[in-house]
């Protein structure tokens, strides 16, 4: 893997780091390496619990990388069918997962965290987010419903509409994250949840998981719609999408630190 590496520190426990330098933007190599680490998931009797974190402090995962050239041009939204069911497949594993936050996690690296079982972020140093509706474009990676089903209809339209950057403090109160630790016990707090988990019987485990789950399951058919919706708010919405990327090519790096604040309507000045 390349943009991924993965480590176990204690039998039944994985832990996948992601860095993709400079900003951690994920694209369709990510998927695929995601893909992979499911099917590790799937397939390894001897995995408890998973663990996804970041090399870079700034960003968990930025966002996808809307400047790569999709697979396929002619349908260009392709690949979130491909993210969906990588979230999918991380939501629905025997393994128990876990998003430790540090930096930025917006748009599918929010998504990502949120197919994850359990989030965990840095008070200081962690921002959530969905910007795609300002974007003129729409999460279609799970976030909308993952949201709701967290959150409730109120702050998953907040949220979702204004596109805005979120801290940890607030994901914490809003139910979006499980806590906000302060950044020096982030690493410690993680590591020890998931030795313990590690530690357990993986068929008591799974099965407690899959009941959990039960009433919080994400439908596809949603999903499904949700990503059919994308190709006509697109088409609308050309003339904004020019304009932001000409105005991240203006700012350069703080554009990626700041992008809630960019996103709105005083972000030019």
């Amino acid at each position: 893997m390349k943009q991924f590496s993965l480590s176990r520190p204690v039998s039944g426990w994985l832990r996948a780091t992601f860095d993709r330098p400079p900003l951690n933007l994920l694209d369709s190599d990510t998927i695929g390496e995601l893909a992979e680490i499911t099917e590790i998931l799937r397939t390894d009797p001897e995995l408890r619990v998973v663990v996804f974190d970041s090399v870079n402090p700034d960003f968990f995962m930025a966002r996808y990388d809307l400047s790569a050239t999709p697979p396929d041009p002619a349908a260009p939204f392709a690949g979130l069918l491909a993210f969906a069911d990588v979230a999918r497949r991380i939501s629905d594993s025997p393994v128990v997962s876990i998003a430790a936050i540090r930096g930025r996690a917006r748009g599918g690296g929010n998504e990502l965290a949120l197919a994850c079982d359990m989030r965990f972020a840095s008070v200081e140093n962690a921002l959530l987010g969905q910007p795609e509706v300002p974007s003129g474009i729409l999460p279609g990676g799970g976030g909308i419903e993952r949201l709701t089903a967290l959150v409730g209809r109120a702050r998953a339209t907040e949220i979702v509409v204004t596109g805005d950057d979120y801290d940890a403090t607030t994901a914490a109160r809003y139910g979006w994250i499980n806590r906000a630790i302060p950044d020096a016990e982030l690493d410690t707090f993680v590591d020890r949840m998931a030795r313990r988990i590690a530690s357990f019987d993986r068929s008591a485990i799974s099965v407690a998981k899959r009941l959990v789950a039960r009433h919080t399951g994400v439908s596809e058919a949603d999903l499904a719609e949700t990503i059919a919706a994308l190709p006509t708010v697109a088409a609308s919405t050309q003339e904004r999408r020019a304009q932001l990327r000409e105005r991240a090519e203006q700012l350069g790096a703080d554009f990626e630190l700041r992008l809630g604040h960019h996103l709105g309507p005083g972000g030019a000045r």
